[in-house]
């Protein structure tokens, strides 16, 4: 029974997908088979996403924008991480608590007072606002942190010893082990920027550098909502991260679970 709860929206915006407009809530009540089996079956929704609306541009940002958010993203977070597992330096603790304090402090808080810098710096409207502010990550940063200060130091003191220097150590030593955290931060790291709303309506102006989330609250004419192509927007916003984190879920728990056995 909470199966089909949890599941019913799912369905309803696939079914309300392949319906005409004017078909979307003609059956929602009373609840039957009309439903959930539409009387008028058709795909122009899924057309009109690619020809009027022009999601594949959305989709390629938002594929664009998490790819090097991503790929960033791991790189100065492992980075930061593997600092404050393994170097002493002045302020370590301070910033340890700040970074323990961003976990409390939503995006969208900073949001408004970020997007005068933006502006200041010339990026609205590019994908440097896009990705810049959201690749320092603590939630990420303290995943590292944590999985690194359980590698042994005489690990990288044999290394060392052999002639590696810290950068080669990084790479060839210290990611290698870190495969399950380092999947576990990348799919932490897509996900919030795939679910972005708030910002990428900011700092964005025009459908070149739309995103998907942001897309969504486009589907609006001047006399109507187009609610089938919004429900197909949203189908596929749905199934992208569905198909890159289900082959990941084994190492994203690992990774979770690792991180928060270090406790």
């Amino acid at each position: 029974m909470l199966i089909c709860i949890v599941f019913f929206p799912l369905v309803f915006a696939f079914v309300s997908s392949v319906r005409p407009l004017e078909d979307v809530f003609k059956y929602v009540s009373p609840i039957g088979m009309s439903t959930f089996f539409p009387a008028r079956l058709t795909f122009e929704s899924y057309v009109r996403l690619f020809t009027q609306w022009r999601f594949g541009t959305v989709l390629w940002n938002s594929l664009f924008v998490v790819t090097m958010t991503v790929a960033f993203g791991v790189l100065v977070n492992s980075m930061a991480g593997l600092s404050f597992a393994k170097f002493k330096f002045k302020g370590k603790g301070i910033m340890n608590v700040l970074i323990l304090v961003s976990f409390m402090i939503p995006f969208e808080l900073i949001a408004v007072p970020l997007y005068p810098i933006m502006l200041k710096w010339g990026w609205i409207n590019t994908y440097w606002a896009l990705i810049v502010p959201t690749i320092a990550n603590g939630v990420v940063i303290f995943l590292y942190q944590q999985f690194f200060a359980g590698i042994p130091d005489t690990l990288i003191e044999a290394s060392m010893i052999d002639g590696l220097s810290w950068p080669r150590i990084y790479l060839n030593i210290i990611m290698p082990l870190a495969k399950p955290v380092t999947i576990s931060a990348a799919l932490i790291l897509f996900i919030s920027q795939w679910e972005a709303f708030l910002w990428p309506i900011l700092v964005t102006r025009s459908m070149d550098f739309r995103t998907i989330q942001a897309a969504l609250s486009d589907f609006q004419t001047e006399h109507a909502t187009m609610w089938n192509d919004m429900f197909a927007a949203s189908i596929l916003a749905f199934m992208v991260p569905v198909v890159i984190i289900i082959p990941f879920q084994k190492y994203f728990i690992q990774g979770i679970a690792y991180a928060g056995a270090k406790e």
